[in-house]
């Protein structure tokens, strides 16, 4: 064998079908490749930034506002007062990054109705005294977007929904849920209305967005767009028509005579951002309204599209973006608009870009494949060097000078490992059987499961393979609440001081830790190696969990003792559930974990999900429950969990086997069990009667919140009876 791989013909042929192998990767999009694109085209961003001019404005609520104003939501007629005197300023467009949904409830008509006083009607009315000002004024843009499905007021309003063939319309992102729209009366009123959608990538950072969305069969504009086109001409119409380029796309036009705007083919606009000067670019609402920041308020408006945002804590929306982690989402809008009217537009032509990219790869790719059997390493190392420096500057160069965004990495990256690969390629590499699985499992699973696995590697079958696991998902409750109230690095500490002694417990157990996500953790059982009470093991190790919690909450006691400060209470919320799963080694050749995939795993991630509801620690699947029977079970409802069509059955563990066997305990689970007969039975009065029998006793210390839960349920039943025919089944409307 190390013949052939010293042999010439063997490494031309190996290097070449790299090289080949390689230059194909230029044309498959994975997560890996776009992740690494993201990289080089952020640090361009970063290092060579649109530059500032003084068309925008944000109109910022920020603390101080808050403080000379009063809170959020403000009283309408503020708002009112507030436009007109952008107005009267000189804005050229006010354009609203928020949505006003409801009624004005401190409005004297409003507060008049619900304290019944006479000619309620004839007091103020806020929302009439704001859609006033903003018919006025002439120039302003409200905003909508979309929201869970059925939370749809209306359609909304459509100011301007531009004319397109029906191959751009058919690419367009549709709003498949609902929208959360402005009150009619606001809409109605304005000179603009469009959407402000989030479209992060992968790693949550929003690259570009959708100029153009579709929701019921109307292309509506983004808010940064549609104020773009109000303070170009409220009457101005936009037009799509086809790119001029040789790259499939459109472009869009505002009115006549307007500099074309490039879109991609699915509507999509590529964001060329600047950090916003705090100084400059932002501008205290509070000021408006005092007559001592007349001059600067007037400098800053005048002329300028003002954006109306928020930068206060607790009403930050808060995105990512290339050049920072936390903004407030209004600078996006602000960064779009300013980058139209500066005709600063990046373009990535796919299809010319990934072959240019091919290109490269494979002639230096064949170059180094040719030289690596007639030169020694010193010039291939050289060859490397320059060639990768020249990706890397022309990518740039690219950049500066033409705005296209082409990949410096992932050629750089192929061309490195072809050189990786001829100066090694005589090396034969060996590594133990035992070595590798410490490699992929050592941090996943128990000292004594590893000796085993070692011992019988035999056992261990890499890839992918269906079989049956007991999957257990756990997280912390009310984790926002708790990250607020820390600095970062308290933050992290907590973490590992929650999910340190939960990993233990699930490696005591035999368990694999799939992975750690924020504050969760996805565990299964019976993987890699086989484990006949898989379903019991993960059990304990969720009962273990709820009692190793106390000393971690004693310990967080004493140290908010000392520092002075109310303790931060961890609880957990756990789901368990067995089923037929995938497993094995996914991801891609660059990184790949040992992980599960199935049905019976998004069961789990949705029964812990539902202790919130519920009030309980922990919830398992039917087919759990079956295999651990003489546990102290008892059955919680019959649920359809959100995205399954199918009811299932729910159970919650009090205790190990040798509660189950309790003659008591066993009473009370007959009890139990009468009041979910009665229960799904519609006999809800006689199902209240043992529900009050069944919270005194001592099994129901942790079922309180559920039996309240239900008892307020059935209350509710008895009031509007469920629809016929019922089958005891409750819809889950949230994950």
């Amino acid at each position: 064998m190390k013949r052939i791989l010293t042999s010439k013909w063997t490494q031309i042929i190996l290097m070449v079908g790299l090289v080949f192998f390689l230059t194909s990767t230029s044309f498959v999009n994975f997560n890996i490749k776009d992740r690494l694109r993201f990289i080089a085209f952020d640090n361009f961003n970063k290092i060579h930034p649109r530059e500032r001019t003084d068309d925008i404005i944000i109109v910022d609520i920020d603390e101080e506002t808050l403080r000379h104003l009063g809170q959020w939501p403000m009283p309408r007629d503020v708002l009112a007062d507030m436009v007109t005197a952008m107005k009267k300023f000189d804005a050229r467009a006010t354009v609203f990054d928020m949505v006003f949904a409801e009624e004005d409830r401190s409005s004297p008509h409003l507060i008049g109705k619900n304290l019944d006083i006479e000619n309620a009607d004839h007091l103020p009315n806020y929302d009439e005294i704001f859609a006033d000002a903003i018919k006025n004024a002439g120039n302003v843009v409200t905003g909508f977007t979309s929201a869970r499905k059925g939370e749809t007021r209306q359609k909304p309003r459509a100011k301007n929904s531009p004319r397109a063939k029906n191959t751009f319309i058919k690419q367009l992102p549709s709003l498949k849920g609902g929208v959360a729209t402005n009150l009619p009366i606001l809409s109605k009123s304005a000179a603009g209305n469009g959407i402000f959608l989030a479209t992060p990538s992968s790693d949550g950072i929003i690259r570009k967005i959708p100029l153009f969305v579709k929701f019921d069969k109307t292309v509506y504009p983004a808010l940064s767009l549609e104020g773009l086109r109000v303070a170009h001409n409220p009457k101005s119409l936009l037009k799509i028509l086809d790119s001029d380029t040789f790259q499939k796309g459109y472009k869009v036009l505002i009115g006549r005579n307007s500099s074309p705007i490039p879109i991609e083919k699915n509507g999509m606009f590529l964001i060329k951002y600047r950090s916003m000067d705090k100084d400059k670019d932002y501008l205290s609402m509070y000021k408006i309204f005092d007559p001592k920041y007349e001059t600067e308020v007037r400098q800053k408006l005048d002329g300028r599209i003002a954006f109306l945002g928020t930068s206060a804590e607790g009403l930050k929306d808060i995105r990512s973006t290339p050049l920072n982690i936390f903004i407030p989402g209004v600078e996006i809008h602000a960064n779009v608009t300013e980058q139209i009217l500066q005709n600063d537009f990046l373009h990535r032509f796919d299809d010319i870009a990934n072959q240019v990219e091919a290109l490269v790869i494979l002639c230096v790719g064949l170059l180094l494949a040719i030289l690596s059997i007639t030169t020694g390493a010193l010039p291939l190392t050289l060859l490397t060097i320059i060639s990768i420096t020249g990706i890397m500057g022309g990518a740039y160069y690219a950049y500066i000078e033409h705005s296209l965004l082409l990949d410096p990495i992932t050629p750089s990256l192929a061309i490195l490992s072809i050189f990786i690969a001829t100066t090694l390629l005589n090396y034969i590499r060996s590594e133990s059987m035992a070595k590798e699985i410490r490699g992929a499992f050592g941090l996943y699973i128990s000292p004594d499961f590893m000796e085993e696995l070692t011992d019988n590697p035999d056992k261990l079958k890499l890839g992918g393979e269906m079989r049956e696991l007991s999957v257990l998902f756990t997280d912390i409750r009310n984790f926002t609440t708790i990250s607020e109230s820390m600095t970062p690095e308290e933050l992290i500490n907590t973490m590992n001081d929650f999910l340190t002694p939960m990993s233990d417990e699930v490696m005591n157990h035999r368990g694999t830790i799939d992975k750690y996500m924020g504050d969760a953790m996805m565990a299964f059982w019976n993987a890699p190696l086989d484990d006949a009470d898989h379903a019991k093991h993960a059990v304990q190790a969720a009962l273990k969990m709820k009692s190793s919690l106390i000393p971690v909450n004693k310990a967080l006691a004493e140290k908010a003792k000392k520092q002075g400060r109310e303790p931060l209470i961890l609880a957990a919320g756990m789901g368990i559930n067995t089923g037929l799963c995938s497993v094995g080694n996914m991801g891609s050749k660059q990184r790949f974990a040992y992980s599960a995939l199935g049905d019976a795993v998004n069961l789990a991630s949705r029964l812990e999900g539902q202790t919130k509801s519920y009030g309980l620690e922990l919830l398992v699947g039917e087919e759990t429950v079956s295999q651990v029977k003489t546990f102290a079970t008892i059955e919680i409802d019959k649920i359809q969990v959100k995205g399954k069509t199918k009811p299932v059955r729910i159970f919650t563990v009090l205790g190990d086997d040798d509660m189950g066997k309790k003659t008591s305990f066993r009473k009370f689970k007959i009890a139990h069990r009468r009041f979910i007969r009665d229960y799904r039975a519609q006999r809800f009065e006689d199902a209240s009667i043992k529900l009050q029998d069944l919270m005194i006793n001592k099994y129901a210390v942790d079922l309180k919140t559920y039996y309240t839960i239900m008892m307020d349920r059935m209350g509710d039943f008895q009031k509007n009876t469920p629809p016929q025919p019922w089958d005891g089944v409750y819809i889950a409307t949230s994950k």
